[in-house]
């Protein structure tokens, strides 16, 4: 009657500005234009379009040439701006943390293209051969031989393998050779300066040194006092960041005003600042997204139209030459790697593959090629020759390091039954235990407490800090029960410290080792994983990703530690727990609580989840701290129906705990009670009536498994990670404090 109207509009927030590219939805490809960045480059496109097309350049800047300039030097400062961030992420600290392989295959990478591209040279070396076309096969060579660690850091990341055991192989070795190939490079610049002006080579090398002790002397204390001026968590202060840039940009123009190259200023100086948070990754977040997604696709697409495909056509003989060059010295540094890691017990075709990594070239080298151009120390056909080779290798190593390299095909499966079920019964029980934050300490420890340990079955604890990687390229795994990097975490030690406490208040029934590894979130699965399966750990605990105040409140929730868990449940070697706290073991561990005894509730349905967490059940109730209660839930029909084969395991597994003869130890205290229901609202009814007599709730996952006792609740249910019966105990509606952990048996073997 009014003429309204109701608009229903989908937001997606937090707004994406980048995207995965045209491959995103192959159905769909102009979905990438949903993204800031790639519809504002439509835009600009659009906009210098006509501009070029109509000669409007001319107009505006008198003469077209200026134009060019403009941009170039916009890519110039953007490519600056990226050096300096790639010295930002990388931790110079790594490159002094080599093992002698890593040592062995960086300085292999970069000698083996240098040799054989001296040889083919002087194989195809002409009489009376100009010095120019000397001097471009040794910068041939050197671009052949040259490992860059951004790139094949990008390149690892992009391929999602950075935290692998080839990945980190991968980025020490190229950290080497990276440091090695600068190394080689100024001693060259300096000895071919040395015979004409010796008096010249020694300033510039003196300059050169101040130059690098004032960065690391003076700027790098300074901004670590910046560090210890900010709050612990709490993120730099502007003025700071604008410091460091203008620090950085002053770098590169001191740099050049002394005849080097500006990138060599930027990047030394992103050496100098401390990786990681809090600076660190501040600089990451503002400036690494402007800085690739603009400056550098500017930059890219600036440098390949400066080639001139006639021109390279037009010498068959050189087009000849190049391609045999290219092929010798590509090879030349991949097979010695691939033996390098064959050598080292590596499959085939992961020493093939690591090899590939090895020679993959990007956008550093391009940068190289060009720099070169500029200054018209190589022709217009060697730099087109060039740019066709980073090209092809920057298309084709990706595809071929995936085909031979498929993380997601390496489940960490394991060949024995781990889970608590199948432990003998004076064995000992391994556990990893996973920590965000220091609130996720004291309800673990506290769950390990009551976990019963004794010198006959005792616990083997491994604590695995979590840190995402921020601010750095390279993942790191910090050993702290090994005191050659205990001094170094000092930074990381203090949400393992209560577990070194825990581990001396039990010293004869529980074993402690704690690690920290900083790695990417999307990753951080496989560390966890990885760690479950060489160590045979029987069960991992893992915290929720809700937090819950002491009075009941929610305070915070965290989706990226939700897509954790649900990875891990999906791939882990062994059975998982997932630990709710929602304030009743933060209440017990109070100094004024008066309660000595632990009561614990086990709701069981039946299945293999259920029956792995009333072992766990039965394992605690041994402590003389706790009171088991443990609820059988049966479905009405179940009462007059057949029995099936699980039924007949659930009867099995609940057997000593009705009759309760000693089996499970002297002294437990466990009492068994049986509930009817016959549909899913008389099972919410009975948890809401049971959540607030006990301090943690001990429930099976039971993910995807049909039952009428839980008809109806599966399309209500909001943490398919929790399954419905722990998310109903999670579920805000539910008035209670009561913890929880959900467990889930292990599934893949």
């Amino acid at each position: 009657l009014h003429e309204n109207a109701t608009y229903e509009f989908c937001f997606v927030l937090p707004s994406k500005v980048n995207s995965a590219g045209i491959w995103e939805n192959t159905t769909d490809p102009f979905i990438i234009f949903n993204y800031s960045l790639p519809f504002l480059e439509l835009q600009a496109g659009f906009i210098m379009v006509p501009i070029f097309k109509q000669e409007q350049m001319a107009r505006i800047f008198q003469h077209q040439e200026l134009g060019i300039q403009i941009i170039d030097t916009a890519s110039l400062f953007g490519f600056t701006l990226f050096f300096f961030l790639t010295g930002v992420k990388m931790d110079i600290n790594s490159a002094f943390r080599i093992t002698k392989r890593s040592l062995g295959i960086g300085i292999v990478s970069l000698l083996s293209p240098i040799l054989v591209g001296v040889a083919v040279h002087e194989t195809f070396k002409q009489h009376n051969e100009p010095q120019q076309v000397t001097t471009e096969r040794l910068i041939e060579t050197m671009i052949e031989a040259l490992t860059s660690f951004s790139v094949i850091a990008c390149l690892l990341a992009e391929l999602k393998i950075l935290n692998t055991e080839l990945g980190r192989l991968a980025l020490s070795s190229a950290a080497i050779g990276d440091l090695s190939t600068l190394v080689l490079v100024r001693i060259i610049t300096f000895s071919r300066h040395f015979a004409s002006s010796p008096l010249l080579v020694l300033v510039r090398g003196v300059t050169m040194c101040c130059f690098v002790a004032l960065l690391f002397f003076v700027f790098r204390p300074l901004m670590y006092w910046v560090i210890k001026r900010t709050p612990n968590g709490g993120p730099i202060a502007e003025v700071y960041i604008t410091a460091t840039m203008m620090a950085a940009v002053g770098s590169a123009v001191l740099t050049h005003w002394s005849d080097r190259s500006p990138l060599i200023g930027a990047f030394l100086f992103g050496l100098a600042v401390p990786d990681g948070p809090p600076l660190g990754s501040a600089l990451i977040d503002k400036f690494e997204c402007f800085t690739n997604g603009l400056f550098l696709s500017v930059y890219v697409t600036s440098s390949t139209m400066r080639v001139r495909l006639q021109n390279w056509l037009s010498d068959p003989s050189h087009i000849k030459f190049s391609t045999i060059f290219s092929i010798a010295t590509f090879f030349a540094k991949l097979i010695p790697c691939c033996i390098c890691s064959f050598l080292n017990f590596m499959p085939f075709k992961d020493a093939l593959a690591f090899g590939l990594i090895m020679s993959s070239k990007g956008i550093v080298q391009l940068s190289h090629i060009c720099t070169f151009r500029d200054n018209k120390i190589i022709s217009q056909r060697v730099f087109t020759t060039m740019i066709f080779g980073v090209l092809a290798n920057a298309t084709i190593v990706p595809l071929l390091v995936r085909f031979l390299y498929d993380p997601n095909s390496r489940k960490y499966r394991s060949y024995e039954t781990r889970n608590l079920m199948h432990l003998k019964p004076d064995t000992e029980l391994r556990i990893l235990v996973c920590v965000h934050t220091s609130d996720n300490v004291p309800a673990m420890i506290y769950l390990l407490d009551h976990s019963c340990p004794t010198k006959e079955s005792p616990n083997v604890i491994y604590v695995l800090h979590l840190i995402e990687l921020k601010g750095r390229n390279s993942p790191v795994f910090i050993a702290h029960h090994n005191q050659e990097t205990s001094t170094a975490a000092s930074s990381f030690f203090e949400n393992i410290i209560p577990f070194y406490e825990y581990e001396g208040n039990n010293w004869d029934s529980v074993t402690v080792n704690a690690f920290t590894t900083i790695t990417p979130l999307k990753l951080m699965h496989d560390d966890i994983c990885a760690m479950a399966l060489d160590k045979q750990t029987s069960f991992i605990i893992l915290p929720f990703h809700r937090k819950w105040s002491i009075d009941g409140s929610l305070e915070e929730e965290n989706n990226m530690v939700k897509n954790l868990n649900c990875n891990i449940l999906d791939q882990a070697p062994c059975s998982i727990g997932i630990l709710i706290d929602r304030g009743r073991i933060q209440k017990l561990m109070k100094p004024s609580s008066s309660s000595s005894s632990f009561s614990i509730g086990m709701l069981f349905l039946g299945g293999n989840d259920d029956r792995e967490a009333l072992t766990l059940a039965k394992r605690m109730a041994r402590d003389p701290r706790v009171k088991l209660t443990v609820i059988h839930l049966i479905a009405y029909q179940d009462c007059k129906n057949d029995v099936y084969w699980d039924t007949v395991l659930d009867i099995e597994m609940l057997k000593d705990v009705k009759q309760n003869n000693g089996v499970l130890g002297n002294g437990c205290n466990i009492k068994y009670v049986e509930e009817v229901s016959n549909c899913g609202a008389q099972t919410i009814k009975l948890i809401r009536s049971i959540a607030n007599g006990y301090d943690l709730m001990i429930v099976g996952r039971r993910y995807g498994v049909e039952s009428i006792l839980l008809t109806g609740l599966s399309e209500w249910s909001e943490f398919p990670d929790l399954g419905v019966v722990g998310d109903l105990f999670a579920s805000m509606d539910l008035d209670s404090r009561v913890s929880v952990l959900v467990v889930q048996q292990q599934k893949c073997i």
